[in-house]
């Protein structure tokens, strides 16, 4: 069944996360820490681990507990949204 048979198992903005964190991983070989999503997205570090804990409840995710950087996306890659870059305001720009 391929991905345009199916509606997707996630929001845009879960999308985008999901996207991050695969991103992030097969370029630094480890996933990302919060406190990296944080800064990409511009958010508060509440709203990531409110993140985190959505996807891993709706099991799109896998992480160990209290452990830094173990998060791995259970997503087939080819259902992930492609990356968007994030939107920012730049003086002078």
């Amino acid at each position: 069944m391929s991905s345009a048979e199916t509606p997707p198992r996630f929001t845009e903005t879960q999308g985008q996360y999901l996207a991050f964190i695969y991103m992030y991983s097969l370029v630094n070989g480890r996933p990302p820490a919060e406190a990296d999503m944080q800064r990409f997205f511009g958010v508060t570090p509440p709203s990531v681990h409110s993140m985190i804990r959505e996807l891993e409840r709706r099991g799109l995710i896998r992480r160990v507990p209290r452990q830094a950087r173990s998060i791995e996306v259970v997503v087939p890659v080819a259902d992930l949204p492609m990356l968007q870059p994030i939107k920012t305001s730049v003086a002078g720009y």
